[in-house]
């Protein structure tokens, strides 16, 4: 017989899932991951993008990724659905981050870019063309987005946390139906040494 913690779990939506986990962990989350080194994906993703251009970091984490690119000359900004993880973003970087989900985005042709470093993969998989498409519509024309995934298919939870998992195939086709353009599909290893093994699914895409 289920007990009453165990329904209420199954009966919560995916980004209510991700939400409890984050609000209970955000300060182990956020130092754990702060020194992870993503300047080679962060790198390929600024050399698309006009020097001191605007950009978006979608759902920021940390803030690592924001700190890097502001030091770096970029006009940034950030969210994330956390308030606790905002909060901690907000007094690594210094730069004010806003409390959003994927799902409430209504920002119009803004940036040049829009960076989701491991951070799309917490939307539900029925929901993914939408938020694309918000994405798509906060972009400036020829705006590049940088999205990964963990390598996988499907929907799952672990620990707490909905995944959706893409495939090189399934994440250019869901760029493509969404009216982007894919620039680069490739894969890369977990830079984090407890998570050795664990392959990414990296996309460049541009909006047209």
């Amino acid at each position: 017989m289920e007990n009453k913690g165990e329904k209420q779990q199954k009966n919560m939506s995916p980004s209510a899932e991700n939400l409890r986990y984050y609000g209970k962990n955000a300060e182990s989350y956020c130092s754990s991951t702060v020194g992870a080194d993503m300047s080679f994906c962060l790198e390929k993703f600024l050399g698309y993008l006009p020097k001191q251009g605007q950009v978006l970091d979608a759902g920021c984490g940390s803030g690592r990724d924001s700190l890097y690119m502001q030091k770096r000359g970029y006009q940034v900004e950030a969210f994330d659905a956390s308030r606790k993880i905002c909060a901690w973003a907000e007094k690594y970087t210094g730069i004010p981050v806003m409390q959003l989900s994927f799902e409430q985005l209504e920002i119009q042709e803004k940036y040049h870019g829009i960076w989701a470093c491991a951070s799309l993969l917490h939307v539900a998989e029925e929901d993914m063309d939408d938020v694309f498409l918000r994405l798509h519509h906060a972009l400036r024309r020829q705006g590049i987005l940088y999205a990964s995934f963990k390598c996988g298919t499907g929907r799952r939870i672990k620990e707490g946390r909905y995944f959706t998992d893409h495939t090189e195939t399934s994440l250019k086709k869901l760029a493509e139906n969404t009216g982007f353009s894919v620039v680069e599909c490739f894969l890369t290893g977990d830079v984090r040494s407890e998570y050795e093994g664990q392959i990414w699914v990296n996309l460049i895409a541009r909006k047209e």
